[in-house]
């Protein structure tokens, strides 16, 4: 009992910390659309790179991942390889340009800035973009909602329910505050306490256990568990492998069409801090994932009948077992307080669709965008309470889903072409439908549905596109013949 009465003080200490400086956020908080949904366009590179990641990551790197490779083993890691370069790839031609765009246009949300990209005014587009933002990122804030009821429940044997509950309500703390700078803000301070604790694990984990030659050779005697090959591969070995990792580069490609983690690289103060911004990135982003890979390794030794329950408890009941209480309070207020701020920056996403997308006249008012973004908040928690859903797999359909909707627009744009509204709805459906029906085939076992979706989006948008350097021309050269008829 005194156990679980220092782990609950030290979980309600740093989760007031991370709430305080959310709250303290509010103090540079102006009553404008754009600094609700954007931070005024003002966020320095460490704190929109350290936000991105933390967002990125969040419950599904807490505990999607862990219990990935808790299930699957060594071979786990060719998620991370695969996940982390196509990331980077894609953020080499896309972070700059979407952080130039916002400027130009100064719109405020992610469908607003694509829609005006090119002065094309895609109203219809934006309308569909909107109903697909708030469908699944909706269903991404419930996975983020559910995975801080785990979280309590594997440490506290609280129900899940109540987390959900406690996780919603403070969103809506965060919202009241400061809007996106409120999350930001909360972001980094949870990430950098993270880091820490997942250190702390790890480090404890092969200690306990011996020293990491040890602790191999106790993973060995687990069937499969160190192969470097995943199973159920579509093609044998190394090919097999290239494969799965090319497929997973398009689930790090994808997070071009993650609205709410994009928004921070488009809240930078200046597009020339871009390469800042990304160092901070990828720097945590490398690190973290190699951790979270370790510990979920590791927990496998330590829990070795939690397959039989819920993998995805891996973390939080590993802590558990292996750190002082207070601790164990830490990673729980720190994994709590990611899915808090990653649901914030769902929600504010989907408010931002339906404020500036799907109504009719775009709304201004501080008391308007937070009602919505209340009622996108509540819709979440029902959706998370409805039923135990697998983190894993709910982020991974909401992920793949955005990915193959606005990934090919965005790298049309960075490839310099144009394309009509019509093309432009076109790519998008054809894309999502891709994805929804890869995965409704069970294809996506084997490979990540992302890819033929974002494939087939893009082949959609290149073949209805056209070079805009060769349409300027067109236009410079007719513009004489215009200007005689008149």
């Amino acid at each position: 009992m005194a156990g679980t009465g220092m782990i609950i003080a030290s979980f309600v200490a740093f989760l007031t910390l991370f709430i305080g400086v959310g709250l303290a956020s509010a103090l540079k908080a102006k009553k404008t659309r754009t600094d609700y949904y954007l931070a005024g366009r003002e966020v320095s590179p460490w704190l929109a790179g350290l936000s991105a990641v933390a967002t990125n990551n969040s419950g599904y790197m807490f505990i999607g991942v862990i219990g990935f490779t808790y299930a699957t083993g060594l071979a786990a890691i060719w998620l991370m390889v695969g996940w982390i370069l196509g990331d980077y790839i894609a953020s080499l031609f896309i972070h700059r340009r979407l952080r130039e765009a916002t400027a130009r246009t100064k719109e405020a949300s992610f469908a607003a800035v694509l829609a005006a990209w090119n002065n094309d005014g895609f109203a219809v587009w934006r309308r569909i973009a909107a109903i697909l933002m708030v469908v699944f990122l909706g269903a991404y804030a419930a996975a983020q909602i559910s995975a801080g009821g785990k979280a309590l429940q594997g440490v506290l044997d609280w129900n899940p329910k109540t987390g959900a509950v406690a996780s919603a309500v403070m969103i809506l703390a965060y919202s009241a505050a400061g809007g996106i700078r409120a999350s930001i803000w909360t972001d980094a301070a949870q990430s950098l306490v993270m880091l820490g604790a997942m250190s702390l694990l790890f480090v404890a984990g092969v200690t306990g256990l011996g020293g990491p030659q040890t602790a191999l050779a106790q993973m060995g005697e687990i069937p499969g568990f160190l192969d470097w090959f995943p199973p159920d591969l579509i093609l044998p070995g190394a090919a097999g492998v290239v494969f799965f990792v090319i497929g997973w580069m398009f689930a790090g490609l994808s997070v071009i069409g993650q609205p709410h983690i994009m928004v921070r690289f488009m809240a930078l103060d200046k597009p020339d801090n871009m390469t800042r911004a990304r160092a901070w990135y990828y720097g945590y982003f490398t690190l973290f994932y190699a951790l979270a890979t370790g510990v979920g390794m590791l927990s496998r030794l330590y829990l070795p009948d939690l397959g039989a329950l819920d993998p995805e408890l891996a973390l939080p009941t590993m802590a558990l077992e292996l750190l002082p209480a207070i601790f164990v309070g830490m990673i729980l207020a720190g994994i709590f307080a990611a899915t808090m701020s990653t649901a914030d920056s769902l929600v504010l996403s989907c408010s931002a669709a339906i404020t500036h997308d799907l109504l009719p006249e775009r709304v201004e008012s501080s008391w308007a965008l937070k009602t919505a973004t209340a009622a996108v908040t509540l819709a979440a928690l029902a959706f998370a309470l409805d039923e135990n859903r697998s983190v894993f797999s709910l982020v991974i359909l909401a992920w793949s889903t955005l990915a193959s909707a606005f990934g090919p627009l965005l790298a049309i744009y960075a490839l310099k072409r144009r394309i009509g509204e019509a093309s432009a709805v076109a790519a998008m459906i054809g894309g999502v439908a891709t994805a929804l029906a890869w995965r409704a085939a069970g294809l996506h076992e084997a490979v990540y549905e992302g890819m033929p979706g974002m494939l087939t989006g893009f082949a959609i948008a290149w073949t209805l596109s056209r070079p805009a350097a060769a349409r300027a021309t067109r236009r410079a050269a007719t513009a004489p013949a215009v200007s005689a008829k008149r």
